[in-house]
């Protein structure tokens, strides 16, 4: 009998639901303790070592503070691949992994991309890996969003050029012309806080997930108006959006000129992704 994996399963309902208890003990056991997998499965018992117990407690310590085990493991997985996430930079969703798969599926192979509010350069990133011809630049806001997506560029070997911008102030140059624009901007609404679970709320950075409830397409409508300029003619802007406004944002890129547009859902059935066409 595995008796550690219980008795972190049992230590951690305290806190969570007996599925997500279940799910962190397989985790810590064989990702952060390095059990075998088959052993765990089959009720092998770990025997740790002083240092694999201390790791133990730091381990439980920080997830009886909802710390988000993507943060425990300083890792999150993204189409594959492995990201360095941390405390200030939002972890990779996989609403975010079907955007991108989409893209890989109708863009160019060469094309000339921008991501706006790339954070841990997720699908920046993944773009450049996927599509070597292509030209990928990102922007974000945060200095360390920026720094981990260095890190992340640098560790798998992508090419994506990283720029310290803020989107909602900025004027780019006439010289620079693109594509595509991709983005995931912050969608959640303030009053949506209710709902979440503390895991996000305590640990996610606010900048890269909240709008307000009065604005709720603030960062949407400046991406639209930039793409009016940076785009060129036939090139497409693809969203993630909130679930709640996939005809509202479709309503304000009519407004302001594009074509073609789309709404389409994702796993879960609900409005994910617009795209639009300059």
């Amino acid at each position: 009998m595995n008796i550690t994996a219980l008795t972190i399963r049992h230590d951690l309902e305290q806190r969570y639901s007996a599925r997500e208890a279940a799910g962190l003990a397989r985790i810590i056991c064989c990702e952060l303790l390095e059990q075998d997998t088959v052993d765990y499965y089959l009720g092998k018992d770990i025997i740790l070592s002083s240092k694999q117990a201390d790791e133990l407690g730091d381990i439980m310590r920080r997830l009886h503070n909802f710390e988000p085990i993507q943060y425990v493991q300083g890792v999150a997985r993204f189409l594959g691949r492995e990201f360095k996430v941390a405390p200030g930079v939002l972890i990779p969703r996989p609403e975010t992994e079907e955007l991108v798969e989409l893209m890989l599926k109708e863009i160019p192979a060469d094309a000339r991309i921008l991501d706006i509010g790339t954070g841990s350069g997720c699908i920046a990133v993944s773009l450049s890996k996927e599509l070597p011809g292509a030209k990928v630049t990102a922007w974000d806001v945060s200095e360390k969003a920026l720094g981990m997506a260095r890190e992340n560029n640098a560790a798998l070997q992508a090419d994506v050029r990283f720029v310290l911008r803020d989107v909602l102030d900025c004027r780019p140059s006439p010289e620079e012309c693109y594509d595509v624009i991709v983005s995931n901007p912050p969608y959640v609404l303030e009053r949506e806080k209710l709902e979440m679970e503390r895991n996000v709320l305590d640990w996610e950075p606010s900048l890269a997930l909240f709008v307000p409830d009065a604005d709720p397409l603030l960062f949407y409508r400046r991406i639209a108006e930039l793409g009016r300029t940076l785009l060129v003619s036939g090139g497409r802007l693809y969203f993630e959006i909130n679930r709640a406004f996939g005809e509202e944002t479709a309503t304000m890129l009519r407004g302001q000129g594009y074509i073609n547009l789309r709404i389409l859902k994702d796993i879960s059935g609900n409005d994910r992704i617009v795209i639009a066409e300059r």
